[in-house]
């Protein structure tokens, strides 16, 4: 699938270029005021918090939704799960947050408010991870020392969001992140946040998963890449880390689930693009090679007809953090957890037409459109994951 402004136009009702969505449907304004005025100046850590901070129940959600054919998730059809695998969403986590997370078999963490609210719906039913999630602060005084001014975590004093849920016998802790490799600051105390949530649940599977860039035109918004291989793409910020073009392995995913979540994503692909050719899909990574995986950068990259970042041939998607898991299982070595990043694609490959700046705006009104749909494609392929657990 290749993307631009035509299609912006078909599948969202509006040219993100000529016909620029209203201000107040921007939660970096500067955004808003650069799309109808090329002198304001715009960084691409605002394309990243725009992303991470877009909320399609929001007051700016609303006024997205009004000024665009996208649809929100009181749209969402609930999932015909398979007897006896339904997520029970469990009681309110003991304390106020800033203690220990509970132990759990399986640890799944996002990271976007959108993913949140597609995350929570698909697998803690009854329960929203922005309205009702405890937060967690346990020790946010120390690792917040290591953070900007500014950043996500820092504004909303906490380090995410977090509550229970069960699939057949597995227990299951699910955390939003407030953290971010590209928002919180050179020290990166991103690597602190998974440290100290794998310690505290000692799960046997860990999952990163959200939304990501498709690179090359095979996949469609909704498609799913499962992958236990992560590697940094890193040629900015983080260009003169150890770590800056490094990959990590695990695993390889457990399959037995997967077609049967392939049939529960029909209950709601209605709601992904009209220009989509054909259902969802699910790839499955094998732990060898690198020429498949989940791609980290350190800068707003995505994938375009002319291979403007440099993407193809790295991976299968880009996103902006899950690497980091590879780096911190790393170094716990043995006693690191086996892990999986799943990730779906909420933007495909852009064309290349206009500036740099008008592609960014498409990808962005992409992901704005359809971040949160696509990621009920990924929340049920973890359900899947879990569910094959033994």
């Amino acid at each position: 699938m290749l993307a631009d402004r035509k299609w912006v136009q078909r599948n969202l009702g509006f040219d993100p270029i000529t016909t620029p969505p209203p201000r107040d449907t921007f939660t970096v304004k500067r955004l808003a005021d650069a799309a109808v005025k090329r002198s304001v100046k715009v960084s691409p850590e605002d394309f990243q918090r725009e992303i991470i901070d877009f909320d399609s129940e929001s007051p700016a959600g609303r006024e997205f939704m009004a000024f665009s054919t996208a649809t929100g998730l009181s749209r969402f059809t609930d999932i015909p799960w398979p007897k006896g695998l339904a997520p029970q969403t469990g009681p309110k986590p003991k304390g106020n947050g800033n203690s220990p997370l509970p132990r759990g078999d399986v640890l799944v963490v996002t990271w976007t408010v959108d993913e949140g609210h597609a995350l929570s719906r698909v697998l803690t039913p009854g329960k929203d991870s922005r309205n009702d999630y405890l937060p967690y602060t346990h020790n946010f005084t120390t690792i917040s020392k290591k953070m900007r001014n500014g950043c996500p975590a820092m504004e909303l004093k906490r380090l995410g969001t977090y509550w229970t849920t069960t699939i057949g016998k597995k227990k299951v802790v699910i955390f939003k992140s407030d953290s971010h490799m590209s928002q919180d600051g050179p020290q990166l105390p991103n690597i602190d946040v998974w440290r100290q949530i794998i310690q505290e649940v000692q799960p046997s599977l860990v999952i990163t998963t959200g939304t990501a860039g498709g690179i090359g035109k095979q996949v469609e918004v909704g498609d799913v890449i499962v992958s236990p291989i992560v590697r940094f793409d890193c040629l900015s910020k983080f260009k003169k880390q150890p770590f800056a073009q490094e990959h990590f392995s695990s695993k390889a995913a457990r399959r037995t689930r997967f077609a049967e979540a392939k049939t529960l994503f029909k209950a709601n692909a209605g709601q992904l693009p009209k220009d989509n050719t054909r259902p969802p899909k699910i790839f499955v990574v094998k732990p060898s090679g690198l020429s498949s995986s989940v791609v980290t950068t350190d800068f707003f990259g995505f994938d375009t007809s002319d291979d403007h970042f440099h993407l193809q041939g790295l991976g299968d998607v880009s996103e902006m953090g899950d690497a980091i898991l590879g780096l911190v299982a790393k170094d716990m070595g043995a006693k690191a957890p086996r892990w999986l990043a799943i990730r779906n694609v909420s933007d495909p490959q852009i064309k290349a037409e206009g500036m740099l700046k008008q592609q960014e705006q498409v990808a962005a009104q992409i992901y704005k459109g359809f971040g949160r749909w696509s990621s009920v494609c990924s929340a049920i392929t973890c359900w899947a994951s879990i569910a094959a657990e033994k």
